[in-house]
């Protein structure tokens, strides 16, 4: 059985592209609804760094702190995901939604070729 940073991980890897989903939702989706602040804590961690965390937002479409806030809002920007004015992403318009977006293919799940 995965850990939950691992499972976590198999979530983040699968947020498509102009996209983005809460901290709370990937919690909700490895079945730990209120560890959200425990996915978070999965970000820090040194082997995840080629995931896209920059698509992972508060609830409220709010973006990281500094000193990563402007990487994340020029990142998602250019990806073309919108924001209002206080550079919070429209969440009703952006958010994932793997039911009806579908589930991407990880590029872990691709067979090795040599």
């Amino acid at each position: 059985m995965k850990t939950f940073n691992e499972q976590v991980y198999d979530i983040v890897a699968k947020i498509p592209y102009g996209r983005v989903a809460t901290f709370g939702q990937i919690a909700h989706m490895v079945g730990r609804p209120r560890m959200a602040r425990f996915v978070g804590y999965a970000s820090n961690n040194k082997n995840s760094w080629h995931l896209p965390w920059h698509r992972v937002v508060f609830k409220d479409g709010s973006l990281c702190d500094e000193p990563y806030h402007d990487m994340q809002y020029k990142t998602l920007k250019s990806e073309g995901v919108k924001f209002n004015r206080k550079k919070q992403v429209d969440m009703e318009h952006f958010q994932w939604s793997p039911e009806t977006d579908g589930v991407p293919m990880d590029v872990r799940d691709l067979p090795l070729v040599f």
